[in-house]
């Protein structure tokens, strides 16, 4: 087994190294080399006194959220933008006066480091952290070598830092070309994703439910495409993942049934719009507005804050009461009582006319009173109405009602009948006395 060839490599690497620290030597580039940190240590200065004055300057501006997070990315690289620009100058005016060669190391300076920057400001772009961090240590590093004319040899000793097992020889050039092209389409994949998902969102024409299952179609697809194209990017044999779909099959037909079956009950969910992102559901105790379709669970948040999250399968299987599927008009029922001095035909105007001015009440459906019987102390009323917003809440509104007929029957001096006990206490004043001759009756 040939592990890397570590001697070879570091016998190779040897002659650059000493060669590069000769030529450093030299009197007019160690001048240089001091320009170039003068250089930097007037970046970093300037950045110091710029910094508190640019923040200023962006408090005082209207910005998108794109030009804000533009202007963070440069005025955290204050240092080596002043420092790219000193060094280009310098550069400049030293190569018109003097030789090339007393300036030529600063404009190489400033070149390098004007790749440099235009990659960190660049891989800003890249929305996940670890491809950004990927991208921008790829590109320094392939900038950095092309710069100093190594690429090749690099390239080469890559390819020769080799691990061999058996027939499979794995090198470190391909490891970085595996990660560089499946980064690269998986961004790519990203990307297109999110392009689709938002035109997807501002398609009315498209259900909430559609609109959440073509996002998932497309994100599935452009991922499976991305990964295959990196892998014969690097040549992998596709065919070998015959073996591997049959070893997923058997650990899906053993031990993956329930995660299976949340995925197909969340497609059918999704197919037949049961329900829907923004639907009020009741299921078991738990009450609330749906805020997401998983492919694994529902994502349910109720009044209280918290965030239930469902199986799809509990939702297919279970008996679900969906306050919004096809309307969100709600009907709500609160049962009172009067006493029997009342006047019921005024106690439902007046019920009607109280719970019609309270606040997400529906005027169409109206608000209707009915009596449902004779109790044992009062005259029993059920007050119905209407609500369009089940998302608000129904006790808070159930609340507001009893509120609004509180006041009413007050204000109407209606009395609300309430159970009434009268007790008898007996008060004997002489005791019951009983003679000796006489027997005490039996207890």
């Amino acid at each position: 087994m040939d592990f890397f060839g570590l001697p070879e490599l570091m016998s190779d690497l040897a002659p650059v190294v000493r060669n590069f620290f000769v030529s450093m030597s030299q009197p007019w580039r160690v001048g240089q080399l001091a320009v170039i940190a003068l250089c930097l240590i007037a970046g970093w200065i300037t950045a110091r006194f710029l910094t508190p004055h640019f923040n200023t300057w962006m408090r005082g501006l209207k910005l998108t959220t794109r030009r804000a997070r533009f202007l963070i990315l440069v005025r955290d690289r204050i240092t080596w933008i002043v420092m790219v620009a000193l060094l280009w100058a310098i550069g400049l005016i030293l190569a018109e006066i003097t030789w090339p060669s007393r300036s030529y190391l600063i404009l190489f300076s400033a070149q390098l480091a004007t790749f440099l920057v235009a990659i960190s400001i660049l891989s800003r772009l890249i929305r996940s952290r670890p491809f950004r961090q990927i991208a921008r240590w790829a590109g320094w590093i392939a900038i950095t070598l092309i710069m100093f004319g190594y690429f090749d040899e690099a390239v080469d000793l890559a390819d020769r830092a080799a691990l061999t097992l058996g027939e499979a020889r794995i090198s470190v050039l391909l490891v970085v070309q595996a990660v560089l092209s499946i980064g690269a389409t998986i961004m790519l994949a990203s990307w297109l994703s999110g392009e689709a998902r938002s035109r997807l969102m501002r398609n009315e024409d498209l259900s909430p439910s559609m609109r959440v299952l073509s996002e998932k179609l497309i994100t599935v697809i452009l991922y499976g495409i991305a990964l295959l194209v990196g892998l014969q990017f690097v040549g992998f044999d596709l065919t070998t993942f015959t073996v591997l779909s049959g070893a997923i099959g058997i650990g899906i037909g053993f031990g993956l049934q329930k995660v299976v079956s949340n995925l197909i009950s969340g497609v059918i969910l999704l197919l037949d719009k049961s329900i829907k992102p923004g639907d009020v559901i009741s299921l078991g105790d738990t009450f609330g507005w749906i805020s997401g379709l998983g492919a694994r669970y529902v994502s349910v948040v109720t009044r209280d804050g918290r965030e239930y999250l469902i199986p799809n399968e509990d939702l297919i299987t279970g008996q679900v009461v969906n306050w919004s599927h096809s309307s969100t008009l709600v009907r709500l029922d609160i049962n009172f009582g009067v006493s029997y001095e009342s006047d019921p035909h005024l106690i439902r105007k007046i019920a009607v006319a109280s719970t019609a001015a309270v606040a997400r009440v529906q005027s169409n459906p109206a608000p209707v009173c009915h009596i449902t019987g004779f109790g044992d102390s009062s005259i029993d009323f059920v007050l119905r109405f209407w609500i369009d917003d089940p998302s608000g809440g129904l006790t808070n509104i159930r609340g507001n009602v009893f509120l609004a007929l509180w006041d009413t029957l007050k204000e109407h001096d209606v009395e609300i009948p309430f159970p009434r006990r009268d007790v008898t206490v007996l008060n004997r004043s002489t005791p019951e006395t009983f003679s000796e001759a006489e027997p005490k009756p039996e207890e």
